[in-house]
Parts: structure tokens; sequence; C-alpha cells
């Protein structure tokens, strides 16, 4: 296992091809997608599709989300970590924090832990200047982990029809 971050509970690494039926459980999820859109995915070669993106993500920029295993027991707990992000924002790329868990992950501390692993290999490791993250207004437990691991609000933009706060470092 080719391990880029690794915390007291945690790995943190590429992802690969085997890494579908997590994807697929974790993005499947209704809950999940809530403030995503409420597009959750329904198939199982959707999950490869999504993999297929993030390992191009790779090769553009040698960076991406990276897939979140629990050391004891070898679960595929989410993703997290850095990417270079050149959609939402249309009128300036940046490198964006984000953080996804499946729902029996959540209140445990695991988004917070691994994203703060995240900035610190994007500031100390990658030597990047600044870090960006963006969240549905509603998405009280995302916006508060932004404020918990150092970035600042700046303002609100609209994106898929939603309101979202922007933040950065």
């Amino acid at each position: 296992m080719d391990i880029l971050i690794e915390t007291d509970r945690l790995v943190m690494r590429a992802f690969t091809e085997g890494d579908a039926h997590g994807i697929f459980e974790l993005d499947s999820d209704p809950e999940v997608h809530k403030y995503l859109g409420n597009k959750p995915i329904k198939t199982i070669e959707e999950a490869q599709s999504i993999i297929r993106y993030i390992l191009d993500q790779y090769e553009k920029y040698s960076l991406g989300r990276l897939a979140i295993i629990d050391k004891n027991t070898n679960e595929f707990v989410g993703w997290s970590g850095l990417k270079y992000e050149t959609e939402v924002r249309k009128e300036m790329p940046y490198y964006d924090i984000g953080y996804r868990l499946k729902r029996k992950f959540w209140g445990c501390g695991i988004a917070t832990e691994t994203a703060m692993a995240s900035m610190k290999y994007g500031f100390n490791t990658l030597k990047l200047n600044d870090i960006y993250g963006g969240a549905d207004i509603d998405n009280i437990a995302s916006n508060k982990i932004l404020k918990k691991i150092g970035l600042q609000w700046i303002e609100t933009f609209e994106y898929d029809n939603s309101p979202h706060h922007w933040s950065q470092t």
C-alpha cells in the first residue's frame, strides 16, 4: 500500500481500481449527497468512473483525493485531501481541501483529522501558499471543519444552484 499520509488511526493512500466497492458504498448513500446536489450514484460503473477521474487527476496534477483506510480494520472509510480544482470557481484554479466519509464514520473526528493532516502535507511537503475550501452554507458540520482546520470565510458564492461558503488559509 502506497501510504502518502498517516495519522494515529488512519492511513491515506492513492486510490486504486480496487476501491470501487468502497466508493459505491460511500456515494450511493443519499444522506452523504444531501449537500452535494442530491445525486447519489446508482451503479458500480459510476463508482469506477469516479476512481478513473481521481486517477486522471493524479496524472494531470500529481495530486488528488486520497482513500482513507482504518488502520485497525483495513476498512475503506471515505476520502480526504487536496486536489487542484478548475471547475467549481472557473475564474480561478486553486488547491481545494475536501473530505467525504461513509455515514457510519460521521462524528468521529475523522474528517477533521484527515483534513488537518492534508493541510500539513500541502504546506510542508508540497509547499503550497494557499488552500481553499467550499461548503454548502447549510452543511454546518463541513463548515465547522473548514474553520477548525484554519480556513477563514471569505465570501458566499453560488454553485450547483446552492449558496456555498468560500474559505481560504
